[in-house]
């Protein structure tokens, strides 16, 4: 299979703006087991008029005002009350760890909010669906063994483990994102690629226990290094008519541990590659946050992306990005 490469674009630059850690309006809650912030932001999504964040270790989607910045708590169904996970609390192998969310339509047609778990293991086999954002939000959890089979069983998609870590719905098609931060399995490499997949088709599987569909379209991409780590893809978005996506060159020995990041790019994807640029701080240096989500932003010619501190004690940050230069999306003036 080929692979289509990616380069860092001079004409392409990406300053972040605007930085604002995501601490929750309600403080903690201790019989929600929710803590005082966003633990590890992942995804990013508007629907309703607010934002969207779901999390790779905490049990909760996070739903921000855009006019006043307030954040508010959305508590995911838990086992036995337990809606944080991690090293600290020594219970990591059970987090759903939601890797990416996106908008999708209902079989009416309302607007679904739709998280998938990353596939990494057998706990994280898991799709959310939210429905009614904001105002009466109806929460549905998805257990989908078999369709994650599926993805595993597409090995130029899945590579040596399978991390599914972005979303975006495209000419009527859900676009799924591996990260290829995996490591070197009975001689297979890790894989970033993009496959996708008939989302009506899939919607029967999860409610009508329909066989899954299976993976199509998959392109493989290798996006280049910075300062010796490979960047692996966090997230794409749909922007207008073009994907975007996010990247870290994170030194992880697999999909399980995390590692130090040495840059994170935001970029686009098209037909013969990907572009990208080095997010930077408004002094021009490079940005050190793993970004993991990204969704377009209020203001013409921006972006908002969203930083997982690997570290519980620490808020989640929410970026605002500007886009200067040759950027092919709606908006960017």
């Amino acid at each position: 299979m080929s692979v289509l490469r990616g380069r860092e674009d001079p004409a392409l630059a990406a300053v972040i703006t605007r930085i604002v850690p995501l601490r929750y309006a309600a403080g903690a809650d201790p019989a929600l087991d929710r803590p005082a912030h966003v633990r590890a932001g992942s995804g990013l999504a508007w629907i309703g008029g607010v934002l969207a964040v779901v999390q790779d270790d905490a049990a909760f989607l996070a739903l921000i005002d855009p006019r006043t910045g307030e954040v508010n708590s959305l508590p995911l169904p838990a086992e036995d009350g337990v809606r944080q996970f991690g090293d600290d609390r020594g219970n990591k192998a059970r987090k759903p760890d939601l890797e990416s969310c996106v908008v999708l339509p209902d079989a009416d047609g309302a607007e679904l909010l739709a998280a998938f778990g990353s596939g990494s293991t057998p706990a994280r086999e898991r799709i959310v669906f939210v429905r009614g954002i904001p105002a009466r939000p109806r929460v549905e959890v998805h257990h989908a063994p078999a369709f994650y089979a599926a993805l595993h069983a597409a090995r130029d998609f899945a590579g040596s483990e399978l991390n599914v870590e972005g979303a975006a719905w495209d000419g009527g098609e859900l676009i799924l994102v591996n990260r290829g931060n995996g490591a070197v399995v009975d001689g297979r490499q890790p894989a970033d690629a993009t496959c996708r997949i008939h989302w009506p088709a899939l919607l029967d599987h999860l409610r009508g226990g329909t066989a899954p569909p299976v993976p199509g379209a998959v392109t493989a991409y290798d996006l280049g290094e910075v300062d010796g780590s490979r960047l692996t893809f966090t997230d794409v978005a749909a922007f207008g008519g073009r994907i975007v996506f996010t990247a870290a060159a994170e030194a992880s020995p697999n999909t399980y541990d995390d590692g130090p990041v040495a840059g994170a790019a935001l970029g686009v994807l098209a037909a013969g590659g990907a572009r990208w640029a080095l997010l930077r701080d408004a002094a021009g240096r490079p940005f050190d946050g793993k970004v993991e989500g990204v969704a377009p932003g209020r203001e013409p010619g921006t972006a908002l992306v969203v930083v997982d501190r690997d570290d519980p004690r620490r808020p989640s940050d929410l970026c605002t990005v500007e886009l200067r230069g040759n950027w092919p999306v709606p908006g960017n003036g």
